[in-house]
């Protein structure tokens, strides 16, 4: 079973940049297709960001597409999001999640495991 713990949120400034990492554990990391959700309370989780197992390909959401990067370190078992020019409307809180099959990454219930979630915050 993969565990995955998310760090690196926290409370910005408009403009402003973050660095998300979840680290992983447990399992074979390059068997898994990594995601990156975001929730605002009262929503559904909706999707971010993904990255391939190789790294090599990812996908992104038009609302984050040119301003996040998602990345992964196979070696390090960690896949990274770099958040730029952040706004209040990216305020959720952040998952990742890694997904075994070869569903459709958009799709949050194509995911096997999630970590706990971290909090961004996007003061205006």
């Amino acid at each position: 079973q993969l565990q995955l713990v998310e760090s690196g949120g926290g409370l910005v400034q408009a403009g402003e940049t973050l660095r998300l990492s979840c680290a992983a554990s447990g399992d074979i990391f390059i068997l898994f297709l990594i995601g990156w959700f975001r929730q605002a309370p009262g929503n559904e989780q909706e999707f971010v960001a993904a990255v391939s197992r190789s790294g090599r390909n990812t996908n992104y959401a038009d609302a984050v597409k040119g301003r996040f990067t998602i990345s992964r370190d196979n070696a390090k078992n960690t896949v990274y999001l770099q958040m730029n020019s952040l706004k209040p409307e990216d305020t959720r809180v952040y998952y990742c999640a890694a997904n075994r099959g070869y569903g459709d990454e958009v799709v949050q219930r194509e995911y096997d495991y999630w970590g706990q979630g971290t909090q961004v915050t996007v003061s205006s």
